[in-house]
């Protein structure tokens, strides 16, 4: 195999982060997937982090087997622990390399990965790689989201500021931050010639939503992956990510604010 891409995930797992992943379900989430799992079906969730989509899976497939795998161990664990607490018997977790699965060939029906390839150097490489694990006749499925398509109200200059470092961060990474615009020719690139489309929204407008929102991105924007990256590039200083962190802050605190985040989804047949 050739040599793998270096990857640098733009969020990290700073508590923030992983809370964050850990609110999502197979309903709000992917619900573009829950058509084809059906009981009985074997999934692979690509990058399940802290494993409440897979573990969502598990109960819709069961008996059929679920694998979540992602690359960090740390919250493989916190998976593991979620599956015992909901006290699945049909799902595992385990550490791997989404560029160079240990997997066979045609092993699952469903192939999925959620916010993944927008974080890599190569995401056709990965598509390339999870086709191999689907079984002929079964899908790849995944949903990214696009972050210049994100719209938000009212207008706050420090939202501005965060998106432009956003970009600028996950670039120097090597990774496509609007990357569900970009699915569909990434997964023909990667061979695919059935590729069927959609697109679903995450929608921050309630006191309760905007509060949520803000908390999560005025803590990432000081104390995870993407402050210390943007700090190490030069990108910011610490009173900038202070200024955005308020500006988060102050849109949260709004009774009429609006965050919309679209997502790109495709299931492309093996």
């Amino acid at each position: 195999m050739s040599e793998q891409p270096e990857d640098v995930y733009t969020h990290g797992h700073h508590e923030s982060v992983v809370r964050a992943h850990a609110s999502r379900t197979a309903e709000n989430s992917a619900a573009f997937v829950i058509p084809y799992l059906t009981p009985g079906v074997s999934v692979l969730d690509v990058g399940c982090g802290p494993g409440s989509i897979t573990c969502d899976f598990a109960g819709l497939v069961s008996p059929g087997k679920v694998t979540g795998l992602d690359r960090s161990p740390e919250v493989i664990s916190q998976a593991t622990a979620l599956a015992a607490e909901r006290g699945l018997q049909n799902v595992g977790f385990v550490a791997g390399n989404i560029y160079d699965l240990d997997l066979d060939d045609e092993t699952f029906d469903v192939v999925h990965a959620h916010q993944v390839l927008q974080h890599l150097t190569d995401p056709v490489a990965a598509l390339r790689e999870m086709r191999r694990v689907a079984k002929p006749g079964g899908i790849v499925a995944v949903r990214d989201a696009d972050f210049h398509g994100m719209s938000w109200f009212p207008a706050v200059p420090e939202l501005d500021e965060w998106m432009e470092l956003y970009q600028r961060i996950a670039r120097r990474n090597g990774a496509e931050p609007d990357a569900g615009r970009r699915l569909v020719s990434w997964a023909q690139s990667a061979g695919f010639t059935d590729v069927s489309p959609t697109s679903s929204n995450w929608l921050y407008a309630t006191n309760q939503q905007r509060r949520w929102q803000a908390r999560v991105w005025g803590e990432r924007v000081l104390h995870s992956a993407f402050a210390d990256q943007a700090l190490e590039y030069g990108f910011a200083n610490a009173a900038d990510l202070a200024r955005i962190s308020a500006g988060w802050h102050r849109w949260g605190s709004t009774d009429d604010g609006w965050f919309l985040i679209p997502n790109g989804e495709v299931i492309a047949r093996a």
